[in-house]
């Protein structure tokens, strides 16, 4: 039986760990040939060994994603994963986290969809249709969250480029959409709950916020990220679909 992506090429950035690797992990099964790269290779050997096509990729790297951009051929679908969150409010936000948040959260998903939308664009020429999904999150235009001013503010960007592309795109076959969990529980997420002054309380913080009472796991999302890159979400673009666990309820 065919999977619901098969004979779909899909790149993912981000692939090694989390959510990312999640993504890449679900489209294989539904039978797309998936691109997993990530700026540490080794976090994509076993990738690898399991039949992906992987490349060493570091977003934040211009010229980089313009090569393996050029590399990937006419894609069916894209999911922009990589991303930071700094904490802080504006107060503590200093120029480095500034700077460091545009770069990997919205500078790096220009970069990379702009490398890879002419072949989408070819391929949704051919095939009248093509998806892109750009990671954001419940913390951005959807809601203000104490202490994530420059996520926030890169998340909220990420919606405003989806919608951009969904706009001048529509009429292409081209869509676009983007992600916006609730608190995911990823490596991310534990290296910043360890690094809290109290990483016990800093968990049932981030637990306490989502009312269904537990924090998200990968797979939770990633079936969402298989729905929007499938022809079954083929009427839908420019959305900021939302999978909080009830927080924005």
């Amino acid at each position: 039986m065919a999977g619901r992506l098969s004979g779909k090429r899909i790149m993912i950035t981000a692939a090694g760990q989390g959510m990312g690797r999640a993504a890449a992990l679900a489209c294989a099964a539904e039978g797309a040939e998936v691109l997993a790269t990530d700026r540490d290779p080794g976090l994509l050997s076993d990738l690898s060994a399991s039949g992906l096509t992987t490349a060493q990729l570091d977003v934040t790297d211009a010229d980089a994603v313009a090569r393996v951009g050029a590399g990937a051929g006419d894609l069916d679908g894209l999911f922009n994963c990589a991303g930071v969150v700094v904490n802080g409010d504006i107060l503590d936000c200093t120029q480095a986290d500034w700077d460091t948040s545009f770069a990997i959260n919205i500078h790096a998903m220009f970069h990379v969809t702009r490398a890879v939308l002419p072949g989408m664009l070819r391929q949704a020429d051919r095939t009248g249709a093509a998806s892109i999904v750009n990671m954001a999150s419940m913390a951005s235009s959807v809601k203000g969250f104490v202490n994530r001013c420059a996520y926030g503010t890169t998340k909220a960007a990420v919606i405003g480029l989806t919608k951009s592309v969904a706009a001048d795109f529509v009429q292409r076959g081209l869509r676009a959409n983007a992600l916006c969990p609730g608190t995911v529980d990823t490596p991310s997420l534990r290296e910043r709950i360890a690094g809290a002054p109290d990483p016990a309380q800093a968990e049932r913080d981030f637990v306490a916020r989502q009312p269904m009472g537990r924090l998200a796991v990968v797979d939770d999302i990633a079936p969402m990220v298989v729905y929007l890159l499938s022809d079954e979400s083929r009427f839908m673009t420019g959305q900021a679909v939302l999978v909080d666990g009830g927080v924005t309820i």
